[in-house]
C-alpha cells in the first residue's frame, strides 16, 4: 500500500499595492509597478529552482497574499499560477487562494479567467463598509466597490469567498461595528476574518495614534464579543480567534499555520516552515531578485528545530484555535504529561477564560481576548517542568520522567 505523501502549503508574496494603508506593517510597496516584470520572472524561477526539493509532497494549499497580489494583473497572475501547477504535485482538490483588494478585482471577466487557471477561493480586504472609515485608515475603495466586486467573483462563479474586516478603526463606535458586520454578512461570504486594529510601531497611524480617536481596550472587546455572537448566529462557525467560516469553508492554508503543517513561503518578507526549518527572505524587492538571479544570499532568518523543541510553538498557536489543545497529542509528540498545565487551567476555567470538552482544552471567546497572558502562563507552566526535570535529571532522581 503506498503511503500518502505529506501535504505541503505554498505561500506566494505580492509586495505591490496601489496605496500603502496607514495601519500596514506588512512588506508592501506602492507605486513600483515598474517592478512586476521582473519580479514575476524572479518568482517563476525561484519555483522552479525550489519545485525539485518538494517532489515528494503534495501541495494541498496555494496562498497569494500582499501587498494586493489582484494589483498585479491577470496575465501575470496567471503566468505565475501555472508555473506552480506545471512544477509542483498539486492536489487535485487543492485549495487556492488570491487576496484582492475591491478596487482591483472589480472586472467578472478577469476574475473568470483567473479561476479557470485554477484559483478557487478569492479573499476580498473589505475592512469596513462605511466610506469615511475606509478613507481614514487609506484605503482606495469604497463600499459601492465592494459589493460590485462580490457581485462579480459571483458572475465569475467563485464559491469560496472571504471577506476581511477590521475593528476598532479610529472613531468607531460599537453601533458602527454592527452595521459593518451586517453589511458584511447581507453580502454573503462563506469565510469572514475579524481582526482587532494593532498599531504597529513606524506606521503613519502609529506615529498619531494619540491623537486618532482610537477605541479603548473594552471597547475593542465589546466589539470582538459582539462579532464572536452575531456571526454564530447567522451560522459563521468561530475556528480561531479572528476567523469564522460556514461549515466545511475554514481556511484550509491559515490552519496550517496553526497547527504546524508545512508550508514554504517564496518572496521578500515570506516565512517558511518546511523540512524542520523555519526560514525568512530578506523584506527587500531588489535583494530577493538578485538572489534569486545570482543564486546571492537572501534569507534572514533560518532556524533548525528539532521535533521535541516545538512545544512552545504547539501551545502557542493550538490555543489560537477553538479546536484547543488534545493533552494525549501532547503527550505523544513531546514525550512529557500534560499534567503540568491544569493548574493553570483550571484557575483559567474559573475565571471563564477556557473550558475542557470531549477531553481538550480551549479558550473561550472572553479567554481569547486575554490570548497572549493565557499563552504566557502556558510558556511558564512548561518553562517550570522542563526546570524540574532538569534538575531532578541531574540529581540522578529520573522517577520525575513518570509523573
Amino acid at each position: 500500500m503506498r503511503a500518502t505523501p505529506p501535504a505541503l502549503g505554498l505561500y506566494l508574496h505580492i509586495p505591490f499595492c496601489k496605496q500603502k494603508c496607514v495601519y500596514c506593517d506588512f512588506y508592501s510597496l506602492p507605486r513600483a509597478e515598474s517592478r512586476m516584470d521582473d519580479y514575476t520572472d524572479a518568482l517563476c524561477a525561484h519555483l522552479t529552482e525550489t519545485a525539485p526539493f518538494a517532489a515528494d509532497h503534495l501541495v494541498d494549499t496555494v496562498y497569494l497574499g500582499g501587498g494586493t497580489p489582484s494589483y498585479l494583473g491577470t496575465k501575470r497572475l496567471t503566468k505565475i499560477l501555472k508555473v506552480v501547477l506545471k512544477r509542483f504535485k498539486v492536489a487535485k482538490d487543492a485549495e487556492i487562494t488570491l487576496e484582492a483588494n475591491p478596487d482591483s478585482a472589480g472586472d467578472w471577466k478577469e476574475l473568470r479567467s483567473l479561476r479557470k487557471c485554477g484559483f478557487n477561493r478569492l479573499s476580498l480586504g473589505m475592512q469596513s463598509a462605511d466610506d469615511a472609515e475606509l478613507a481614514e485608515i487609506g484605503r482606495v475603495h469604497t463600499m459601492a466597490q465592494v459589493s460590485a466586486a462580490v457581485e462579480a467573483a459571483r458572475k465569475a462563479k467563485f464559491e469560496n469567498l472571504s471577506l476581511d474586516l477590521i475593528y476598532g478603526l479610529p472613531h468607531q463606535t460599537l453601533e458602527g461595528w454592527q452595521r459593518n458586520l451586517s453589511a458584511a454578512v447581507d453580502l454573503a461570504p462563506e469565510h469572514l476574518s475579524c481582526y482587532g486594529l494593532k498599531v504597529e510601531e513606524g506606521t503613519p497611524l502609529f506615529a498619531r495614534r494619540d491623537t486618532a480617536g482610537l477605541p479603548g481596550d473594552e471597547a475593542q472587546a465589546d466589539m470582538y464579543l459582539y462579532a464572536v455572537e452575531f456571526l454564530k448566529s447567522h451560522g459563521y462557525e468561530q475556528y480561531e480567534i479572528s476567523n469564522f467560516a460556514k461549515p466545511g469553508r475554514a481556511s484550509r492554508h491559515n490552519l496550517k499555520y496553526w497547527t504546524l503543517g508545512e508550508y514554504a513561503g517564496f518572496g521578500p518578507g515570506a516565512h517558511s516552515d518546511f523540512g524542520g526549518v523555519r526560514y525568512a527572505y530578506t523584506r527587500d524587492l531588489d535583494a530577493y531578485i538578485r538572489g534569486v538571479r545570482e543564486h546571492a544570499p537572501m534569507l534572514s532568518e533560518n532556524d533548525h528545530i528539532p521535533p521535541l523543541d516545538r512545544d512552545t510553538e504547539w501551545l502557542m498557536l493550538g490555543l489560537r484555535t477553538v479546536e484547543g489543545l488534545d493533552p494525549k497529542v501532547f503527550e505523544n509528540r513531546f514525550r512529557r504529561r500534560f499534567t503540568c498545565f491544569l493548574p493553570f487551567l483550571d484557575q483559567c476555567a474559573q475565571a471563564d477564560y477556557a473550558v475542557e470538552e470531549d477531553g481538550r482544552w480551549h479558550l473561550t471567546p472572553r479567554g481569547f481576548l486575554v490570548s497572549n497572558q493565557i499563552i504566557g502562563g502556558m510558556l511558564d507552566a512548561l518553562a517550570a517542568d522542563k526546570q524540574r526535570r532538569a534538575e531532578a535529571a541531574a540529581r540522578g532522581d529520573f522517577r520525575v520522567n513518570l509523573d
